[in-house]
């Protein structure tokens, strides 16, 4: 059960609510004069909004961390170092096993200790339900009590990098009376500087400080998020000084928010790539041929400056600017005679056109806007596509079993956990669950398979790049664009926009005035 909110002024039920709430509850827009306010209020205008009431097994395990009310073991950047939070080291004791040594002086928002014991509860729990993370999935996951203070966490087979795995949101750890009855309760069970204290459904949120972080007391005493799904909407109430942070505007909005303004802009490449998928299950994209031509029909470069108004970056490969292993060069130029010639040795011309489905789904607006332009370009070399728009949820049973022709499609290829190998197994393996290309290719099963011993961060991403270079050379897929992801503040200190969307606030988070 979730605590009931107490109003802050009025209640909230529409964008139009949130409007007029923070129009009556904002404190302005004044310049920040860059000395921190003691025991401030930090305003959130959210960008997603939890969809399965704050559970921890799914992604509002997101919106958990960002907020700075749950931990995990481990924290980890988006290169893939490992670094210490609950737990303060960690060892491999045999190919299955890892032992994790917990930090001392840590209490949960409940005032009880951390322990063994509620690692194992939490975990127990995590790696129990009847669908687990996608950090977690397929694992065969036990933990067990190592004395006073560690845990031994063991996988069904060998994991190079259960440790990276710790620090996915979904591992957080929550105190043991979360799991009294029912789903876990993440009101005040966390272990972050924050403590979540009343939630609207999925509306509103509101955290207190916890004195009793053990990284330090944090500097604000208060944080409310408002999940505000239009992104105009989280801009206008920016502009008003109604909210001190807005995430992911749109680019239209970022141009009034540059420097100069007064606001604090930060944009990041985000690991997420817009791919457009063919069906290699069935023709025409079986041929490989016409899978080059739409390759080199396709202007990426256009599509991020131009359809999407530099709000993305053109993409030459799966992965971007965002990792250490991505692919920092220019995307390739197209080559629209090129393409035309291919298709001719396919058999297709003037006098016999390509005719194909192009789907996509609006749950992220830049893919419809994606889809208009990628059609264009593929009609100047001679491919009729038909956009259809859908639902993405109604999309994927026909998506996996191969009853489709192309799919543009946002990914994010670190799914949770800072190691590309999982997205590279599941999306491209003979194998893999979530196959969409139906891609399949010994040698690359191969390569992917090695990472299975392979526990040398660096040795990973040699392979991470490997096979980028294979997915090119069999045009499998066209990789469109990478996306960015921003933020905007205004009178806020030490607030940075995070790639992998798991921190916003911590300790030293500031309002200034």
């Amino acid at each position: 059960m979730h605590a009931p909110l107490r109003p802050l002024c009025t209640p909230l039920a529409t964008v139009l609510a949130v409007l007029v709430l923070v129009a009556a509850c904002g404190r302005g827009a004044g310049a920040a004069s860059g000395t921190p306010v003691p025991d401030g209020e930090l305003r959130i205008a959210a960008q997603f909004s939890p969809r399965s009431g704050y559970a921890i097994d799914t992604d509002d395990a997101f919106i958990l961390t960002q907020l700075g009310a749950t931990e995990a073991l481990t924290s980890a950047a988006a290169d893939g170092r490992v670094q210490p939070a609950l737990a303060e080291s960690w060892t491999q004791v045999d190919p299955l096993t890892w032992r994790f040594v917990l930090r001392s002086g840590v209490t949960f928002h409940d005032g009880t200790p951390l322990t063994p014991a509620a690692v194992v509860t939490a975990l127990g729990h995590v790696a129990g339900v009847a669908a687990p993370p996608r950090a977690l999935r397929g694992l065969g996951l036990t933990v067990v009590e190592d004395g006073a203070n560690a845990v031994r966490i063991t996988t069904a087979r060998p994991d190079p990098i259960l440790p990276q795995r710790m620090s996915s949101p979904n591992a957080a750890i929550l105190a043991s009376s979360a799991y009294t009855g029912g789903a876990p309760s993440v009101i005040g069970t966390g272990t972050g500087p924050m403590r979540l204290t009343a939630v609207e459904g999925t509306q509103r949120a509101v955290l207190e400080r916890f004195d009793g972080y053990w990284g330090g007391r944090p500097a604000l005493a208060r944080v409310t998020a408002t999940f505000v799904d239009d992104p105009a909407a989280r801009a206008l109430a920016l502009r008003a000084g109604d909210v001190d942070i807005a995430q992911g505007l749109p680019e239209s909005s970022l141009l009034e928010f540059s420097a100069g303004s007064g606001f604090d802009e930060q944009t990041i490449a985000a690991p997420r790539t817009v791919s457009l998928l063919m069906n290699q299950a069935a023709a025409p994209f079986s041929d490989v041929r016409i899978r080059q031509a739409v390759a080199r029909a396709v202007d990426r470069t256009a599509l991020a400056e131009q359809a999407l108004a530099g709000s993305a970056t053109p993409a030459s490969e799966l992965f971007g600017p965002a990792v250490a292993w991505g692919d920092r060069g220019p995307a390739p130029a197209p080559d629209v005679e090129g393409a035309k010639a291919l298709l001719a040795q396919a058999g297709h011309g003037p006098d016999n056109p390509l005719h194909v489905r192009l789907w996509t789904y609006q749950n992220r607006p830049e893919l419809p806007t994606l889809a208009t332009a990628v059609q264009a370009m593929l009609r100047d070399v001679g491919i009729d596509a038909e956009i259809q728009i859908g639902d993405y949820g109604a999309q994927e049973p026909d998506l996996l079993a191969g009853r489709y022709d192309m799919f543009i499609l946002s990914r994010s290829y670190l799914t949770d956990v800072p190691d590309a190998g999982a997205t590279l197994r599941s999306d491209y393996t003979c194998d893999g669950s979530y196959n969409i290309a139906h891609h399949c290719s010994q040698a690359f099963d191969s390569l992917v398979a090695g990472l299975d011993t392979t526990t040398d961060v660096a040795a990973r991403q040699e392979v991470f790049r490997a096979a980028a270079r294979i997915l090119v050379d069999g045009a499998v897929g066209v990789p469109l664009v990478h996306s960015l992801e921003n933020g905007v503040s205004r009178n806020v200190t030490g607030y940075t926009v995070d790639p992998m969307a798991k921190r916003l606030v911590t300790p030293q988070l500031a309002i200034t005035g």
